[in-house]
């Protein structure tokens, strides 16, 4: 009896603590067996590159590389955080003297190699020393976590790659108020509207690079992005390659640019980016959800004509970020079909059934004449204020509205999403997959007739889509939107007035369901469907080691001058000798012919995810269950000799 009862134990003890191994049981923990907080603690650093506004063409690559840096940094740091487990369970001094202190020197080095680059070609920089310092934010989300978690929720809430997101993530998307109505169009507003049709990403073309922000960099992004449009966006791109590169859109003249970070449902699911820096290794965990729909509509401006976008325009909206920069250049927005007059922007929407989750992004829509893009890649371009006027020395060029449609399900918050799993957009690591740090990337690569075609478009107050579909269409110069209405994309629902960046909930009119493209696939719901995923033509570039590596492509930083301007633009070096804004020096010829494959890897059509685990081998699972086979045989020896006792006995 002894035998039994000791075996037993160790039975239901060796299945408890398995109970609480790894994330997907709902546990919380970090693998180490502590709990994570329901907001995990993260680092808070001042965001240098957004100070930069000036930098020489001269220091460009070297400041990219370091502001690089200084995102790997932070990221190392955040991973050291949360592999030690709770901060707040640790002395205030343990984390300072192996985390945080540590981080400042780094930071410090790098900052300074930042200074000298700008000195040395003319430019002192100042203010730069004061960005070293980061702070350790505590667990909790402040002022942005309203909600208070079920009773019912997963302990610790800290998602499965223990870094978010948490319950009071989501919001009931009927609670938000509606819109106002947008201002109304002046006489000379321009009313018409060009749809590109690039498809969903169904051939599966992810990294995570970021070739604006950090050109040349591997994993210069530390998140994975979904591409539709050019098929050659990598890190190391040059301007040549997206100008030769392949196209998904329709419309063969549209080789520009789409790109965002990636939806994914924490149900488990191993990815293959599973194992590698900006995916499972960096937080960004669980079943990437191809897009139900996307639609790309360039829009006019309610107070008069717009003018072509520079050719390799680079434009970024919302802030990667906003969770410890703030929300002054968050953009992003969340709905749900039927309900996109009410918009959030801080808050991931809970859809009743039936309705689809909606993801928006408006871009700037001014620009600033001369340059195709700038240090902190923001000051080049701006929003309208609230009457769709440009700033002073800007001029208004379409704006693109993206609206990225998705098939998932409200999450069970109730039991911390472990019946219906939660979705979270990828993010830095210390971001937490908060919904306001989304943001969307676009780069111009329009053929100059088509540009013209779609400028024609819009101002003359047509409906225009790929080929010239729909070109008769005209606008009517008296539609607007209203609060409680849902205007379409090509409606003029004064699509030229942007909501500012900053506000934390707002209400704004937003196209309303489209039928479905040609070139998407039907597919079924996501929840239900994990191996979905391994869609044989899925391409992933996952990064190793986070190297820099040089650009080859060709160094621009100013458009062509438009409107009479008398300022000539720079010459175009040749492509070989030469880096594009921002990259590094040039790359020998040798590797061109590797790097012009987008994505090298073509998983076979046997391949299917797998479920993702926190301690991974199949070795170390059977070390953990050991004593669990120990306490089987125990009880099953007590028992043989108590069979044994009583045959003797009788």
């Amino acid at each position: 009896m002894a035998l039994m009862l000791g075996g037993g134990g160790l039975v239901a003890a060796n299945v408890y603590a398995s109970a609480t191994e790894g994330w997907g049981d709902g546990s919380g923990t970090n693998g180490t067996g502590q709990v994570l907080s329901a907001g995990m603690a993260t680092i808070d650093c001042p965001d240098v590159g957004s100070r930069l506004t000036a930098v020489p063409d001269a220091a460009r690559p070297g400041v990219d590389r370091e502001l690089a840096l200084l995102d790997r940094q932070t990221a190392d740091a955040y991973r050291q955080l949360q592999q030690s487990g709770r901060a707040d369970e640790q002395g205030s001094g343990s984390v300072d003297d192996t985390i945080m202190n540590p981080l400042k020197e780094k930071r410090a080095a790098a900052i300074g190699r930042i200074i000298d680059a700008i000195d040395g070609a003319g430019e002192h920089p100042q203010g730069l020393d004061a960005l070293a310092a980061c702070s350790l934010r505590p667990g909790g989300d402040g002022a942005q976590a309203t909600a208070t978690p079920s009773p019912g929720a997963q302990p610790g809430g800290a998602g499965q790659g223990g870094n978010g997101p948490v319950v009071s993530d989501y919001a009931d998307i009927t609670s938000v108020p509606p819109a106002e109505p947008n201002p109304p169009q002046q006489a000379d507003a321009s009313r018409g509207s060009f749809t590109s049709d690039c498809g969903v990403n169904a051939n599966g073309l992810f990294n995570s690079d970021n070739v604006i922000v950090a050109p040349g960099v591997s994993n210069g992004a530390h998140h994975f992005h979904d591409y539709v449009g050019n098929q050659s966006n990598t890190a190391f791109a040059s301007d040549d390659d997206l100008a030769n590169a392949d196209t998904s859109c329709v419309d063969k003249g549209d080789k520009s640019s789409y790109y965002w970070p990636v939806l994914r449902l924490q149900n488990g699911t191993q990815e293959r980016d599973a194992g590698s820096p900006g995916g499972g290794t960096e937080g960004n965990a669980g079943q990437i959800v191809t897009p139900k729909q996307v639609t790309l509509t360039f829009t006019g401006n309610p107070r008069g004509k717009v003018t072509a976008m520079p050719r390799l325009l680079r434009i970024i909206t919302g802030d990667a970020k906003a969770f410890v920069n703030g929300p002054g250049n968050a953009n992003a927005s969340w709905s749900c079909t039927g309900h996109e007059d009410r918009q959030l922007k801080d808050k991931y929407p809970l859809c009743p059934p039936g309705s689809d989750v909606v993801r928006t992004f408006r871009f700037q829509s001014c620009w600033d004449g001369r340059n195709i893009d700038s240090a902190n890649h923001r000051t080049h371009v701006a929003f309208t204020a609230p009457d769709g006027s440009c700033p002073a020395g800007f001029r208004a060029i379409p704006q693109l509205v993206e609206r990225i449609v998705y098939d998932v399900k409200a999450p069970s918050l109730q039991d911390g999403g472990r019946t219906v799993p939660l979705f979270a957009v990828d993010s830095f690591p210390e971001q937490l997959h908060k919904p306001v740090t989304d943001h969307g990337d676009f780069i111009n690569v329009f053929d100059a007739d088509l540009m013209r075609q779609v400028v024609d478009c819009i101002n003359s107050g047509r409906t225009c889509g790929p080929d010239g579909g729909n070109a008769g269409t005209t606008a009517s110069p008296t539609a607007s939107s209203g609060s409680g209405t849902t205007a379409s994309p090509t409606a003029s629902s004064g699509s030229g007035t942007t909501q500012q960046p900053g506000a934390t909930v707002t209400a704004t009119a937003a196209p309303t369901p489209s039928a479905a493209q040609p070139s998407e696939e039907p597919r079924t719901d996501a929840t239900t469907t994990p191996g979905r995923a391994a869609t044989p033509d899925r391409r992933t570039t996952a990064p190793s080691d986070g190297t820099v590596k040089r650009d080859r492509g060709p160094k621009r930083h100013q458009a062509p001058q438009q409107g009479g301007s008398t300022e000539p633009a720079p010459s175009t070096p040749t492509p070989t000798s030469s880096p594009r804004p921002g990259s590094a020096q040039s790359e020998p010829s040798a590797s061109t012919s590797a790097q012009a494959t987008p994505a090298g890897y073509v998983p076979p059509a046997s391949a299917q995810p797998q479920p993702q685990g926190t301690q991974g081998a199949l070795a170390e699972t059977g070390a953990h269950l050991w004593p669990a086979a120990l306490g089987t045989l125990l009880a099953m020896s007590g028992l043989i000799m108590l069979l044994r006792a009583r045959r003797l006995r009788y």
